[in-house]
Parts: C-alpha cells; sequence; structure tokens
C-alpha cells in the first residue's frame, strides 16, 4: 500500500513535470497550497541584503512574506507600476533592477482581473542582468499553455484546487536544477538536510497523498484538454459576460481591457451597492456562486480605486456554459 502511494505521488509529480515542460519530476516540490509554496520559495531563496522587485498589485501571499522581510531589514524591495489593464510592463520591471536585485517576485495573473502578465519577457530582462525570476502561477497554470524553460523561470508555485481541478489541500512549487535553497523542514531524522536530495529535502512529514492523487487525475484531465483550448474557452465565457454588460448604467467593469490578456477571472461593481450585499443576493436569490471583498490583493484595490470595499469577482471556469454566463449577466441586471 505504501509502495501504491508512492506511485500516485510520482505521477502526480511526472504529470505537473510534463505540463510545465519542467527538467524532470524531481524539480517539482509538493505543497499543501498555493501560499505554501510561495513561502518555501522566497524564505528558501531569499537572504539577508538582497534586493527583490515586485509589483504593486501581488496577492498577499507574494506582498505580505515580502513586506515582513522588509520591515525588519532582511531585505529591500521596489515596486512595479501596473498599466489601466493591470498588467506590469517589462520595462517597468527593467527600470527597477539594480546590481544588487537577486530576485524579481512577481504574479502570472491578477486574481482581481484576470489579466495574464508577459512572463517570458520579464524573463529575458531578468537572465540579462544576472538575476532570478519567482512568479505566482496560482491563477494560470492550468488554463494558460507553460514552459518554464523557455520562459526562463526559476522558482513558479501555484495552487493544486483552481484551473487543476485538484482538491484543496494541494499545491507545487517548480524549482530551476542548481538554484540555491535553504530547507526549512528537519523531518529526516538521521540524516543530515544536505544529504537528502531534492524535492524530498523541501517537503515535510507524511504527504498528503489522497490529494494527490486527486491533483494527478487533475492535471490528467488538462494534459488531454489542453491548456491553450481551455484558456480560449474561459476567455470567451467571461468576454461574453462582460460584453452584456457593458454600457449599462451604474455597472463598472474592471477587467477586460485587454481582452487578448483575459482569462476566466472578472470584477465588476455596481455604483452605490456594497460588493458584500451583492455577493449575498448574488448567493441567496440566483444560486450563483461569486467573490466579493478585497480577494486578498489590497494592493490591486487600492490601484483600481475600490479599497477598501472591493470587488465582486466572477470565476468563469472550464464546466461552465454561454448559459451560465448570461444567466449572470441577466441576475446583474435584474438587481439594477
Amino acid at each position: 500500500m505504501a509502495a501504491a502511494a508512492e506511485a500516485q505521488i510520482r505521477n502526480c509529480r511526472t504529470g505537473i513535470a510534463r505540463l510545465l515542460n519542467a527538467e524532470s519530476p524531481d524539480r517539482i516540490v509538493l505543497t499543501v497550497n498555493g501560499t505554501d509554496g510561495i513561502h518555501l520559495a522566497l524564505k528558501g531563496f531569499l537572504r539577508e541584503g538582497d534586493h527583490v522587485v515586485t509589483s504593486q498589485t501581488e496577492h498577499k501571499a507574494v506582498a505580505g512574506i515580502l513586506e515582513a522581510m522588509e520591515r525588519v531589514g532582511f531585505i529591500s524591495m521596489d515596486r512595479a507600476r501596473s498599466e489601466p489593464s493591470g498588467i506590469v510592463p517589462p520595462e517597468e520591471v527593467e527600470r527597477l533592477l539594480r546590481k544588487e536585485t537577486r530576485l524579481v517576485a512577481i504574479t502570472h495573473c491578477s486574481n482581481v482581473l484576470g489579466q495574464v502578465n508577459p512572463i517570458a519577457e520579464y524573463g529575458k530582462i531578468v537572465s540579462r542582468h544576472g538575476a532570478r525570476l519567482f512568479v505566482d502561477a496560482s491563477q494560470t497554470v492550468g488554463v494558460v499553455p507553460i514552459d518554464v524553460r523557455a520562459m526562463n523561470v526559476d522558482l513558479f508555485a501555484f495552487a493544486g484546487y483552481k484551473n487543476l481541478f485538484g482538491p484543496m489541500g494541494t499545491g507545487a512549487l517548480y524549482l530551476r536544477e542548481g538554484l540555491p535553497m535553504e530547507a526549512f523542514h528537519e523531518q529526516r531524522v538521521g540524516f543530515a538536510v544536505e544529504e537528502i536530495p531534492p524535492p524530498y529535502r523541501l517537503e515535510g512529514g507524511t504527504p498528503n497523498a489522497h490529494g494527490y492523487a486527486g491533483l494527478s487525475a487533475g492535471v490528467q484531465f488538462v494534459l488531454e484538454n489542453q491548456p491553450e483550448r481551455i484558456r480560449r474557452y474561459v476567455r470567451g465565457l467571461a468576454l461574453s459576460f462582460l460584453e452584456k454588460l457593458r454600457g449599462r448604467e451604474r455597472i463598472r467593469i474592471y477587467s477586460g481591457k485587454n481582452p487578448d490578456a483575459q482569462i476566466g477571472a472578472v470584477s465588476v461593481t455596481i455604483d452605490g451597492t456594497d460588493p458584500a450585499e451583492i455577493g449575498a443576493t448574488m448567493d441567496r436569490r440566483f444560486a450563483i456562486a461569486c467573490r466579493p471583498g478585497l480577494h486578498c490583493n489590497s494592493g490591486t484595490h487600492q490601484f483600481l480605486g475600490t479599497y477598501p470595499k472591493g470587488t465582486v469577482r466572477f470565476s468563469f471556469g472550464f464546466f461552465n456554459t454561454l448559459a451560465d454566463a448570461d444567466a449572470a449577466a441577466a441576475a446583474l441586471s435584474e438587481m439594477l
């Protein structure tokens, strides 16, 4: 039974490595969620005195740990500005790079706006300057084609329960070969940490074998259906939903400003109405699940001018239909 469980975990690593075009399954560290992978990467890689470039629109999982390190003087940090669409221009990232910059830490896609950043362009810039690139890819893995080697990505963290269709309590971190990383799990009694090869050196305790079996099935589903096909489908639903709302009095649309960069998550508000009230009404009256509030991303909402109440986010997935998008738009119109 133990061997069978280990085989399931190995299948999960292998599937993720194939999805990302990683060098081998041993470059895939299995984590308990996206935040776990992000903290493992940032705490394991950054050293005292390092300079980090990030953006003003990062999820709290990235922004929070970097701000904590900056607050105690462990690192210094600069934040790149975003365009009105929410995309961070590559030239803005390059402008902030210094000789002592060791890491650029940036999201692949805003969890509020659903706009995909040009990671491959960042990768070329960062590589040219001799720094490393960390990407929070929780919103994109499974719905955007990924090639970590072609993109020049060094660290790549994501959740397993979003567009990979795995269960909660799963995630992964890609780690480029040769990257120096500190392990903060001292779980293997009788072995020095440096004797344990990756990825096991960066994992601690009993693995979530049941969860990783589920994640492995989700990854295989994505591989069979192709991320680019999934992306085209969910983007079509999101843009159709926004088009039905466009021009409606009192409805403000924050997503879709760059349609080619859009995926399934979109944010809107209704003037004079609390987003929390909209979310509760959508749930109780229309049985439509959406998420109101700040989405663990106060930086983006400050940038949008929607702080402190936030927006209402609708997240279209591969199992939604055009009828679902139409129903959500009709429900918002009825609420007006």
